[in-house]
């Protein structure tokens, strides 16, 4: 009986897969044009399991080579002869593996230079189709021996295109990181040490051509996954609409949507609603896996892109996409964030929603006057959450705590505060996630999951009267979008003049929308 899968390859016979054969048609296409490239994405994006797909796919005219270096002695890195005879090997045992002819034409132990290697591939390569793939090139591409191997590449590439020589059909590397980004992976190792080193740094891989695949699922690829399952299990789910609904908290981040599935199947009882995927995204939002560890150490490891987080998931500040900023930068290549109509956004709202989490348990250790000061029960009664209750405790709770000294830091963490009050009364039973207003470049909408309801929050700062009553229009307009009747606006006013000392709260009808406006001062 086939499963779901987060580890490892995917295999048709074993695991539900989404059907991404359009994926592999244009990868394909690549390919028969000749092209050399990276496929790099993000930890768990389903890269391994691409290329096996790729290498099932080719027509038989295509030799495939698919190799890794992951399991390799360091040793072969040591010397040119060291690795020339390590890749032999390896080639040559991807054939003895799958019981394919052929390994013979890879053992020559005469070949001890990359000059050797050369002529070799000439040889190997003439009036051949052979597709070299290699798999975690990241585990080798800070090393200069194997820099030197793909120069070697280059320039046979430019020469088959030329006319001269012979040499692979295609080479394709798969990794976390694009080789052309090669040197800011090494300075960010510590590695980049040497100036003589910037040509070698640089150079190997400009021959590439961008790998512009999507590699995200999209509801159709997601669909076709859930429709191979109900065709096993019979369990009468909406698949559109659950295909629909996981797209929406994984933006179809591959890891993401496949554990969704796992969670439903082995501990929902198969509960594939949309509540189903709900009760997923509220685990996910909690779990330990390689995928998150990686994501947080990351963070750890590096203020700018700790910085760039913070502000995109709970701080006031939109960015333009940069790729030339650091951050930016590496934020993308880990897969964290994305650009979207021009801007920078969190990948998908599952790791919005955790990113934010991991700040405002930040803000909870720092910062003792956060303390609840409404009972869970009180606005949880009777499965029911009380939003307007708790937003009325928080503006109280906020205006016994600060006072106009604290204008500069509640600018910046007004969002952080909000979000860190709200979580010891959602957690374990509702969960709150971000919606990004990104076109506009304005900031987020709390869309807060409690059991079967839906509460959406609107966090403001004062502008002036004009800029309110456009809060009013925006909120309306959403929760028209939302099909909503009910929404909150918290609007926090950091001007300098005294205010009236205490939170104003009150309901207010807007275009047939009822509005709890809440303003909150000193």
């Amino acid at each position: 009986m086939r499963k779901f899968n987060v580890t490892g390859l995917c295999v048709p016979r074993m695991h539900y897969m989404a059907d991404t054969s359009d994926k592999i048609r244009q990868i394909m296409a690549m390919v028969e044009q000749g092209d050399y490239f990276t496929i790099n994405r993000g930890r768990q994006y389903g890269k391994t399991t691409t290329l096996s797909l790729l290498e099932k796919g080719l027509p038989k005219e295509y030799t495939v080579i698919k190799v890794s270096f992951e399991g390799v002695s360091d040793g072969m890195f040591d010397a040119e002869a060291d690795f020339c005879q390590g890749l032999l090997n390896v080639c040559s045992k991807y054939f003895t593996e799958r019981n394919l002819p052929g390994s013979e034409a890879w053992i020559d132990s005469s070949i001890t230079s990359f000059d050797l290697l050369d002529a070799f591939l000439n040889k190997t390569c003439k009036d051949k189709k052979i597709v070299l793939m290699i798999d975690e090139v990241d585990k080798t591409s800070n090393n200069f021996i194997f820099l030197k191997f793909l120069g070697m590449l280059r320039d046979k590439f430019l020469k088959r295109n030329d006319g001269a020589g012979a040499t692979f059909q295609s080479v394709i590397l798969a990794g976390v990181y694009d080789i052309k980004n090669l040197k800011f992976k090494m300075i960010q190792a510590g590695t980049h040490q040497l100036k003589d080193g910037e040509k070698r740094i640089n150079s190997p891989w400009n021959i590439a051509i961008d790998f512009k695949v999507d590699m995200t699922l999209n509801e159709k690829e997601i669909a076709s996954m859930l429709a191979e399952y109900e065709g096993d299990h019979k369990t009468g789910m909406n698949i559109e609409a659950i295909a629909k609904e996981i797209r929406a908290y994984t933006n179809g981040y591959p890891y993401l949507v496949s554990r969704i599935c796992q969670y439903i199947e082995n501990d929902f009882n198969r509960d594939w609603t949309l509540q189903g995927v709900q009760n997923a995204v509220k685990e996910m939002l909690f779990e330990q896996s390689t995928l998150f560890d990686d994501i947080f150490k990351n963070i750890e490891s590096n203020p700018d892109l700790k910085d760039l987080l913070r502000e995109l998931t709970v701080g006031n500040r939109v960015y333009s996409y940069n790729i030339d900023n650091q951050a930016i930068q590496i934020a993308t290549i880990y897969g964290i964030v994305e650009k979207r109509d021009r801007l920078v956004a969190i990948h998908n709202r599952i790791f919005e929603v955790r990113i934010a989490n991991y700040f405002a348990s930040e803000k909870e250790l720092r910062d003792s006057k956060l303390t609840m000061r409404a009972s869970v029960e009180c606005v949880t009664a009777g499965n029911k959450f009380n939003m307007e209750l708790l937003l009325k405790r928080f503006a109280e709770h906020y205006y016994e705590m600060y006072n106009s000294k604290d204008v500069d830091f509640l600018e910046r963490e007004c969002r952080l505060l909000f979000i860190t009050y709200l979580r010891p009364f959602i957690n374990g039973t509702g969960f709150y996630h971000l919606e990004s207003e990104t076109r506009s470049g304005k900031k987020t909408d709390i869309i807060v999951d409690y059991l079967s309801e839906q509460f959406i929050v609107e966090l403001k700062l004062w502008y002036g009267e004009v800029a309110h009553e456009e809060a009013f229009e925006q909120l309306a307009g959403y929760l028209e979008n939302k099909n909503k009747d009910t929404g909150y606006l918290l609007t926090f006013d950091f001007r300098k003049e005294q205010n009236v000392g205490k939170p104003q709260v009150k309901w207010v009808e807007h275009k047939g929308k009822k509005i709890l406006d809440v303003m909150v001062g000193f």
